[in-house]
């Protein structure tokens, strides 16, 4: 079944890797596949020392899995230079034979001065786009060619750089955007579009696809081109009453939480879900076994 962008649903989490419990996040990972999810997603905040590094979880987890597709979301751009992002992330999709999706941000203004205690540049909200935009170019550029890749960008520099290794698949990158400029690269640019509620609420969604859907066309692309993802956070509870406008996930999965996502997939083409500030293992495994089903159904009724 597929949603009105044309593709297949799929659902997941954005978990956490704590350093105080290093192996706790490869048990999320395990039963996460073991209940038939399809991807964990790892937030990159390189900053943060009471997380593990991103990264090397993430080839962890390719490790001790065999299905689960694996994706940083969103991998932290001034502190992770192109050139090794897509390196990096070329070696785990090999590793994993293929299972590898890339996420890439710009970097959140409000944790700036995080970024510029790890040396990392000073940016203002425009650089860092224009930074984001040199950056997919020599990152596509690095997978694809097969010569030196040159580019003389106003914040990357890359002379000669030897190309390669390619990746197992095509991998897709996936950007964060939430103001229009933002939104509008992404039609113009990226394979997937991935905010989170809190920051895009679900009345938001319209707008924000209508200028992902116009800068797609504007570009030369489709807006089926660029997958709709959605992190959302949500709590089981007996309440059976849904009215639509309500906050999202508050209530009994087979009712609120299946009506709302398959009202998202429906009405908003939003084919990725992803659960985010997951405290335990049973709201993932119920996730699975309860949410899931009951909205692949309705959306294969419509």
């Amino acid at each position: 079944m597929t949603t009105g962008y044309g593709h297949e649903l799929v659902f997941g989490a954005m978990v956490e890797a704590p350093a105080e419990r290093p192996l706790e996040v490869l048990s999320v990972a395990a039963v996460m596949e073991e209940a038939g999810l399809d991807v964990i997603a790892l937030p990159d905040h390189p900053y943060w020392t009471h997380r593990l590094d991103t990264f090397a979880v993430l080839a962890a987890i390719i490790a001790r899995t065999s299905r689960i597709t694996v994706m940083a979301n969103l991998a932290n751009l001034p502190l992770r230079p192109p050139p090794v992002l897509a390196r990096t992330a070329a070696t785990l999709d090999l590793l994993s034979g293929g299972r590898f999706e890339l996420g890439v941000g710009t970097g959140a203004q409000q944790l700036w001065s995080s970024i510029l205690a790890e040396g990392g540049p000073q940016r203002d909200a425009k650089q860092s786009v224009d930074a984001l935009i040199e950056a997919v170019e020599i990152i596509r550029a690095l997978w694809a060619a097969d010569a030196p890749v040159d580019k003389e960008g106003a914040y990357y520099r890359v002379a000669g750089a030897a190309p390669g290794p390619a990746p197992a698949h095509e991998i897709p990158i996936w950007f964060g955007a939430y103001q229009p400029r933002m939104l509008r690269l992404t039609g113009a640019l990226a394979d997937a579009w991935i905010p989170s509620s809190p920051g895009m609420p679900p009345e938001r969604l319209a707008e924000a696809n209508r200028l992902i859907d116009e800068a797609a066309l504007a570009a030369g692309r489709k807006p089926g081109d660029i997958r709709r993802g959605y992190n959302v956070e949500g709590e089981f509870s007996t309440d059976v009453a849904y009215s639509p406008g309500e906050p999202l996930l508050q209530g009994p999965p087979s009712r609120v939480w299946a009506e709302q996502l398959a009202d998202l997939a429906l009405n908003h083409g939003i084919s990725s879900f992803f659960l985010y500030r997951v405290e335990t293992a049973d709201l993932l495994r119920r996730f699975a076994a309860e949410v899931v089903p009951a909205v692949r159904e309705i959306v294969a009724a419509h």
